[in-house]
């Protein structure tokens, strides 16, 4: 269509081929949203099972020193969430860091900001966050996909309804005669 409306000089046609497209991409933008939205919500639910499986295995890799990029994280996620271990700071015991370090204690990233004095020791467990990080972590996670989740619906709806809009103007345009074109003698004005 567009392709003749360029060869016939027919400006009509290559109008209605920039139309077509133009509603075509925004059509496929529009069914990415949606798919989007529906399978954010769907696995919104499956956040926690990977969750603890990922931290499962971090905290099995913690060694306590700074340049190795598992035991910041832990280290940085339980500073900010104030947290400690994946469900209490028990779980600590479990792992091949408290078994080698030999000190029974926790590392200093689990102690309240209150505790000033906080070594990190099992044997004063109120100087410790009391609460695990995977709880913490998947509501975070969920709060921040239910964000995108809603971003995605605003704009899908701001979009369908510019859709809608369009549409009512171009059903307009051929009822209403100020949409008509400006022909004087023949020739386009």
């Amino acid at each position: 269509m567009g392709q003749c409306g360029i060869t016939s000089s027919k400006t009509v046609l290559v109008f209605l081929n920039l139309i077509f497209w133009f509603v075509i991409i925004l059509l496929l933008v529009f069914v990415t949203e949606v798919v989007v939205v529906v399978l954010g919500y769907i696995y919104r639910a499956k956040v926690e099972n990977e969750v603890d499986r990922s931290i499962q295995k971090v905290y099995k890799t913690y060694n306590g020193t700074n340049p190795d990029a598992a035991s910041r994280a832990i280290d940085y996620v339980q500073r900010q969430l104030h947290c400690c271990g994946i469900h209490n700071y028990s779980d600590w015991e479990n792992t091949d860091w408290f078994k080698e370090t030999k000190n029974q204690s926790v590392p200093l990233s689990c102690c309240r900001e209150s505790a000033s004095n906080c070594n990190g020791s099992l044997a004063h467990p109120s100087d410790l966050y009391a609460e695990g990080c995977e709880a913490l972590v998947v509501k975070k996670l969920q709060e921040i996909m239910m964000h995108v989740i809603w971003a995605a619906l605003a704009f899908a709806a701001i979009q369908l309804l510019g859709m809608l809009c369009a549409c009512i103007v171009l059903c307009r345009r051929s009822r209403d005669p100020a949409y008509e074109l400006l022909i004087t003698g023949g020739t386009y004005a």
